[in-house]
């Protein structure tokens, strides 16, 4: 099944006493690209959150926001530094006498001054807060896959129909490719009859120049090699895994095709055939660009 790269998920629940919000957005990218913002403190859930998400998503520009706040008050203490304090105070006293300044230090202006007060937070078990994290980005991923599977239903039936006017087109192209070479051996034989006039046409000529043209501007090859991509194409986007990057390739092959057929042919109807055919096929490539 086709999955878009594009989908959004967020979540958020208490558990073991931490309130987690996860948020996750995915936009286009030919490879697997990870942004992360993680609450301070907690970076050490990085690499395993870029290893579960690798795990289930294979590409896409990936921005992800992880906000963690404990909620249990165990495992908190605060220390005072009460020589930094008393150096505070101090300079503090002398700046008041030696200005004769009103006012004198206070607990509550001491207690501003950097590092007087010390918060210290225990450790935390990693694998305890991964567990707990990991069921709110669970299901948020889920969330964030079904939303660009559903996406990439609708690019799947986009892709197909344009897939079914391509194929079309190629039919049109080789039912005019016979009359491309009848119509240069009847330009070929009037040519030489206006320059002859009554003279007698050398007939093993005209089939010689005949078939050396048939030989250049024959597109059966091209044909066949059209029809086996769009086959291809239907076997890949029922694939289970992703193929985004398959049909990209297959998509450039078929542009391929198209392109040495207009060059090749010098008939103008199948010319705008041709023009045509590379408009569906370049329809498909920027569809593609939004397949994972």
């Amino acid at each position: 099944m086709l999955k878009s790269m594009t989908g959004f998920g967020r979540g958020e629940d208490t558990v073991n006493g931490q309130y987690i919000v996860f948020e996750i957005k995915s936009v286009n990218h030919k490879f697997f690209e990870q942004n992360t913002r993680i609450t301070r403190g907690y970076q050490f859930l990085e690499d395993r959150l870029k290893g579960y998400l690798q795990e289930r998503l294979s590409r896409g520009k990936i921005d992800v926001f992880l906000q963690i706040e404990n909620m249990k008050e165990s495992g908190i203490t605060v220390e005072v530094n009460l020589a930094l304090a008393g150096g505070y105070f101090q300079a503090l006293s002398q700046m008041q006498k030696e200005f004769d300044l009103p006012d004198k230090p206070t607990l509550a202006l001491l207690s501003r001054y950097p590092d007087v007060f010390t918060v210290h937070k225990s450790p935390e078990d990693e694998e305890i807060v991964w567990q707990a994290v990991l069921q709110v980005v669970g299901p948020t991923v889920d969330s964030l896959i079904q939303m660009r599977e559903t996406e990439g239903a609708r690019l799947r039936a986009d892709i197909m129909e344009k897939a079914g006017n391509a194929r079309v087109l190629v039919d049109k192209i080789e039912e005019l490719a016979p009359d491309a070479v009848r119509e240069y051996r009847e330009r070929l034989q009037e040519k030489i009859q206006e320059l002859l006039g009554d003279a007698h046409l050398d007939e093993q000529r005209i089939l010689t120049e005949v078939a050396v043209f048939a030989d250049k501007t024959a597109i059966d090859e091209e044909i066949v090699r059209l029809r086996s991509h769009f086959a291809q194409l239907d076997r890949l986007v029922n694939a289970s895994q992703p193929v985004g990057r398959k049909i990209d390739f297959l998509v450039q092959e078929m542009n391929r095709e198209a392109n040495t057929i207009g060059s090749k042919s010098q008939n103008p109807a199948i010319a705008y055939l041709v023009v045509d055919l590379k408009s569906e096929i370049e329809k498909i490539r920027e569809q593609v660009q939004n397949v994972e």
